[in-house]
């Protein structure tokens, strides 16, 4: 005996299951072949459907591809789940750079940590080649590049010797910098450079696709410079990069740091209390800014593509109504229901399936416009991986698939649920297909109208809300004003009259070539954030406390505020004479007056930066400025004092080495920028300038990621209002068809050509009107949401209301007028020849 059962038995069953897979796979086959003659026997509607298919499926798998490079795929690091990005925090800066010598105590004291590494923007001037340049750089503790899991593509990382004070000076290379000032030679290992007048030894190359954050030139150990950072009371712009020890969560590494942040407050009362712990993944960090807008626009593309679903979903009913007596002799002849839903839903599979490899076309070169558009403050590291990948494929298979079965699932029941002898008592007459199909294509085509006027009315918001970002009073005017970066090197400019002397000699230089009308120093510029401090107000104890009352704090010479246009509102600006030998005097904001000053004259009141009991000098105010935007066209306001250049060593602050010289032309600002260059030259040949940009370019790269969410949801939104049309004017132009009897009827007794068509009209519009009353609810209701992404306008503005509502109503009336104009041309002998 044979266990399974006999032989014969056996063999009887593989040959039934052979059949039966046969069988099935020739049935496929055979509903395959006739969804592609179904589609070749109506090529018009086969073409509008693909087309209304492959742009739903293509802009969602293109804004897709974007939401896969940057925040779904993991960033290319060994283990970035588990690296963590560490700040510092108090009340007001939730994001604190962190003080050295408490990153030196985490180090030790955390439990949660397999390593910390701390990092700090630098740069340094390249010397000894054909041309200075300076290099941006990012001064690194030694276990920087392990906590990222990056190996050198040559040489190798620091060592932990090499982060100490007084070791050899050592430096790794970016792969950008290797090639383009070394020619990727290969011998570049052990090679000296010579940086700020200090002599480096290369020790490593990185790979070409390492990017962290913002792109530099150079790494360099932060610990050759650890004397100067041991002031546990400074903050000198470090951040912290922490790997989390396997099976460690993030709370609990937040929990171990804060413990430490509060022991060291009770250790360090003086410059720690107060103080706590920010972490959150590199993810996190990346993608903060851009999530928002990228979420969005997913859902939009989304609400796009089911408008594309509704209306192919029509013209797939209407295509049905045809085939009812097709259908009905199926049934005769022994079709099950369900065989004939699937035969259906082959052919709409079929459809979805092309619509997506066209859709997929249209995503590979849309993703082309979308890199061109998104700012250039996201780091490469994310957009870089933008494309058409595995993920993106899979995501456009399973919407093709999932689309196909949406548009065609109501289309399919509805066409094999039929009445035989009904069917064939009515003939091919127009009232075939029953109430039920007509109310169903009506529905359809409310949710495309409401879908399309949430999207008009989310975008007419943001396109208003950008509009009112772009007019905003920013405080200054940008137009021909050219910025540049100067940083003068330690070694060369010792003592603070030389660099007085090198920016005295400049800015006479500079003020006197050809269409320049105003030239000034700055610390910080308009738009970029600035340097904030605590400020008292003398006379008022309630700002003493120095820690909830601060201000933008700039050092400038009396031209910044001509080049920049910055109007004096009252008193009066700084002069040469405002120097060291003179009392320390400030200008203020009228933002800073309004808090302070409200019922008072600020001239001559005296304020300070910092606490009362702080040593800093108390600055008598000379005079008011008009507030300038150093956050944004968006911030809220801060108070803002500006000291002059000259005094702030009598300030209390050390002379700044790096300044922004603001350049106010009165012509094309770029073409004085060579002019400017050789001007720098000839007063040091070694002194490179860097981030030359103008402050239009500073403005619009500020505004660019509203610009990126506000034009791109534009687009959409226009796309759904064609699709809306398209499927208004197909249901209007199918009822007139499947109504020409009762058309032929009515003008048969009399009813003039002008009243049947306003009744058409009139009745296609009604369903219309109910769409655009849900959308408008909807509206309402869901544009709460973006709120926050607004500018200077309500989420319920009446007047984007109101025109998005008279756009797409005077479009819907058009699309049903010109699609009942072929009713007016009924001939009444031959529609009831129809009967």
């Amino acid at each position: 005996m044979i266990c399974g059962g006999s032989l014969p038995a056996r063999r009887k069953s593989r040959d039934n299951w052979s059949n039966n897979s046969g069988g099935k796979v020739r049935t496929l086959i055979q509903d395959l072949r006739f969804g592609f003659r179904m589609m070749l026997n109506k090529p018009g509607v086969t073409i509008v459907i693909l087309l209304a298919l492959g742009i739903g499926i293509g802009i969602n798998s293109a804004i897709f591809s974007v939401v896969n490079g940057v925040l779904i795929r993991p960033l290319p690091f060994k283990s970035p789940e588990r690296t963590m990005f560490i700040s510092e925090s108090n009340r007001q800066i939730p994001e604190m750079a962190v003080s050295y010598p408490n990153f030196l105590d985490w180090r030790e004291q955390a439990r949660t940590f397999d390593q910390f590494s701390a990092f700090q923007e630098s740069s340094y001037v390249l010397t000894g080649t054909t041309e200075p340049e300076r290099l941006s750089a990012r001064d690194v503790s030694a276990g920087f590049f392990t906590v990222l899991g990056v190996t050198p593509l040559l040489g190798r990382n620091f060592s932990l010797d090499e982060d100490q004070p007084g070791s050899g000076r050592t430096v790794i290379l970016s792969y950008g910098l290797w090639q383009r000032r070394f020619g990727g030679a290969t011998d570049i290992l052990g090679q000296s450079l010579k940086l700020s007048n200090e002599t480096y030894t290369v020790i490593g190359v990185l790979p070409a696709e390492f990017e962290w954050e913002a792109p530099v030139d150079i790494f360099v150990p932060i610990g050759l410079k650890a004397k100067d950072l041991m002031d546990r009371g400074k903050h000198p712009g470090i951040y912290v990069l922490g790997l989390l020890k396997p099976d460690v969560t993030e709370e609990q590494a937040r929990r171990d740091l804060i413990a430490i942040a509060q022991r060291l407050a009770v250790e360090y009362p003086q410059t720690n209390e107060g103080n706590s712990v920010s972490l959150r993944t590199l993810h996190d960090r990346a993608t903060a800014e851009i999530r928002p807008a990228l979420l969005l626009l997913l859902v939009a593309v989304g609400l796009v593509l089911l408008i594309a679903c509704a209306n192919v979903a029509n013209l797939l009913l209407a295509r049905a109504t045809t085939r009812l007596r097709e259908m009905v002799i199926r049934a005769a002849l022994g079709a099950s229901r369900w065989r004939i839903v699937r035969q259906l839903l082959t052919e709409s599979l079929v459809l979805s399936v092309i619509g997506g490899l066209l859709g997929l076309l249209l995503a590979s070169l849309a993703i082309i416009g979308l890199l061109a558009l998104i700012p250039s403050d996201i780091p490469q590291l994310l957009t870089r991986r933008i494309g058409v990948d595995r993920n993106v494929l899979a995501f456009t298979f399973g919407v093709s698939i999932l689309t196909g079965v949406i548009f065609g699932l109501a289309p399919a029941l509805q066409t094999s649920k039929v009445n035989l002898n009904e069917v064939l008592k009515e003939g091919d007459r127009g009232s075939i297909g029953g109430g039920f199909r007509r109310h169903l294509r009506s529905l359809l085509v409310i949710s495309e109208v409401a879908m399309a006027l949430l999207l008009l009315v989310s975008s007419g918001l943001l396109i208003k809300s950008f509009l009112e970002l772009r007019k905003s009073d920013l405080g200054f005017d940008p137009k021909g004003v050219l910025t540049m970066r100067l940083s003068l090197p330690l070694f060369k400019y010792q003592d603070d009259a030389q660099v007085l002397n090198f920016y005295e000699q400049l800015l006479k230089r500079v003020q006197s070539l050809p269409g320049v009308r105003a030239v000034g120093l700055s610390i910080g510029l308009p738009m970029n954030g600035g340097i904030e401090s605590g400020v008292t107000v003398e006379e008022q104890p309630s700002t003493a406390v120095g820690s909830t009352a601060t201000a933008v704090n700039l050092a400038v010479t009396e031209g910044y505020f001509s080049a920049m246009k910055i109007p004096l509102l009252r008193g009066r600006l700084f002069s040469a004479q405002d120097n060291s030998d003179t009392k320390t005097v400030a200008l203020v904001d009228e933002k800073l007056v309004e808090r302070y000053f409200p019922n008072s004259d600020p001239i001559g009141k005296r304020i300070k930066e910092g606490r009362l009991s702080d040593p800093s000098p108390w600055l008598e105010i000379i005079g008011v400025v008009k507030h300038v935007r150093h956050y944004g066209p968006d911030e809220r306001g801060r108070p803002e004092i500006y000291v002059p250049y000259r005094q702030m060593t009598a300030a209390g602050r050390k002379i700044a080495r790096s300044m922004l010289l603001v350049i106010g032309t009165t012509n094309d600002p770029e073409a004085i920028a060579g002019a400017v260059r050789a001007e720098v030259r000839q007063i040091d040949k070694d002194q490179p300038i860097s981030q030359i940009r103008t402050m239009p370019q500073v403005v619009a790269s500020v505004i660019a990621p509203q610009r990126f969410a506000t034009w791109l949801l534009a687009i959409f939104a226009a796309s759904a209002m064609v699709l809306a049309i398209i499927g208004v004017y197909s249901v209007t132009a199918n009822s007139v068809t499947q109504r020409t009897r009762e058309i032929g009827i009515r003008m048969a007794l009399g009813a003039p050509p002008r009243n049947v068509l306003n009744l058409l009209v009139r009745q296609s519009m009604s369903v219309v009107l109910i769409g655009i009353v849900l959308g408008l609810i909807c509206a309402f209701a869901l544009t709460r949401v973006i709120s926050d992404l607004l500018y200077g306008i309500s989420a319920a503005d009446i007047m984007i209301y109101a025109l998005v509502t008279s756009l797409l109503f005077s479009s819907a009336w058009l699309a049903c007028f010109f699609a009942s104009r072929k009713a007016t041309k009924v001939d009444p002998i031959i529609a009831l020849r129809c009967d």
